[in-house]
């Protein structure tokens, strides 16, 4: 057998104890299948080279060293993770940029009125290195982190104030975070080769300042139970945070992170998975596999960011692959939502949704150039399901 047909096999002989599923928080439910999207095939690109599903449209609303249109601020290089905050009537982009400090690195945001229209940007986060994904909080800040060994977490503050070091959250390669407001904690991803999963447990909701750095712990397996173990010393010197606990999991590259419902999800680009971690019932499984996808061609690879709908759906963005970003929905089934054409050298980046979940914010972080200095970012609006 080769690895796809292997896996295949042991997913299917370990279904007898797998029910398919209607809700995300459920126990179990099969890796992700390929089947028709919800809203229907791809059209023709557009006049900004995106292919989206019939009643969908682009608009781009930044791009890298140009002048954020209705403003005078120069939109930065390589735009990377990303999240949506609301602001009275309207609401904010929030960007990373994946960039050395020298070259500006730090993290951005877009502010836009209750019609759409950006009428403000600015630098949030200045002299940070490599800043990759991050995740949101419940108290409306901006968590930046470090792609860089011994990379830190910057909390940042998009509504206003000055952003604020937290190295009790660990230092290593850091990629993404996910709150989780129901067992207050915050989960995090590693992008190493053997990296690890981690949470990380503050010693008050709301202030990051100290807490607990926890590790991820499994067997071998594809799913299982779990548990958490305490990493020694955070600051991941001399001894990496990821080689400190005896047991802990191994996830091939650790990305994109985003937590709804008692579950978390986080991605692995060294595979292409999607990993679905059931917290309530303490349990761990494959949400998706490229190497599992029956019938025809996996459409997901180079997995990379993820973020939800309102409706509970999955918003799965390529690092590379056919520059897509693909839908997994509650159901098991995974689509095609957009593809960005005339783009190879780049990647998608930054998903994230308006409250409402009537506009889908995304980059691409080096555009048509194939250089940091090319990205674009884009609004993509229409009817998605709310």
């Amino acid at each position: 057998m080769d690895r796809r047909a292997m896996l295949r096999a042991t997913v299917v002989g370990a279904g007898a104890v797998a029910l398919p599923f209607t809700a995300w928080s459920a126990a179990y439910g099969a890796p992700a299948q390929n089947a028709a999207g919800p809203y229907g095939g791809l059209q023709p690109a557009d006049a900004n080279g995106i292919q989206l599903p019939a009643g969908f449209t682009s608009s781009i609303v930044a791009r890298s060293r140009q002048t954020v249109p209705g403003t005078t601020y120069t939109w930065h290089d390589a735009p990377d993770g990303g999240a949506v905050f609301p602001n009275g009537t309207g609401w904010i982009y929030v960007s990373n940029s994946e960039v050395a400090a020298s070259a500006g690195g730090g993290a951005s945001r877009l502010v836009f009125n209750s019609s759409g229209a950006v009428v403000g940007a600015s630098r949030i986060l200045s002299g940070t290195n490599n800043n990759c994904a991050g995740g949101k909080t419940p108290w409306n800040t901006w968590l930046s982190c470090e792609e860089v060994s011994l990379g830190r977490v910057f909390e940042t503050y998009p509504l206003g104030g000055s952003s604020v070091v937290r190295p009790a959250m660990g230092r290593f390669k850091h990629e993404a975070a996910a709150a989780d407001p129901v067992r207050r904690v915050i989960y995090l991803t590693e992008d190493e080769t053997d990296g690890k999963f981690y949470r990380f447990v503050p010693t008050t909701w709301g202030d990051l300042s100290a807490g607990t750095l926890q590790v991820f712990r499994a067997g071998s397996a594809t799913s299982g139970t779990f548990t958490w173990a305490t990493v020694p010393d955070p600051d991941g010197s001399p001894t990496p945070t990821r080689r400190q606990v005896s047991g802990a999991k191994t996830f091939n590259g650790g990305e994109g992170c985003h937590y709804a419902d008692d579950t978390v999800w986080f991605t692995t680009k060294g595979d292409n998975r999607v990993w679905q971690v059931n917290l309530a019932a303490g349990t761990y499984e494959l949400a998706y596999d490229d190497n599992l996808v029956s019938p025809g061609a996996a459409p997901l690879t180079g997995v990379d960011n993820i973020t939800g709908s309102t409706a509970g759906d999955l918003y799965v963005a390529e690092d590379g692959g056919n520059m897509e970003i693909c839908m997994i929905t509650p159901d098991d089934k995974i689509s095609v939502f957009l593809r960005s054409t005339g783009q190879s050298g780049s990647e998608i980046t930054g998903p994230a949704f308006t409250p409402a979940g009537d506009r889908l914010y995304f980059s691409s972080q080096r555009g048509t150039t194939g250089s940091s200095s090319g990205g674009i970012t884009y609004c993509v609006t229409g009817p998605f399901r709310r």
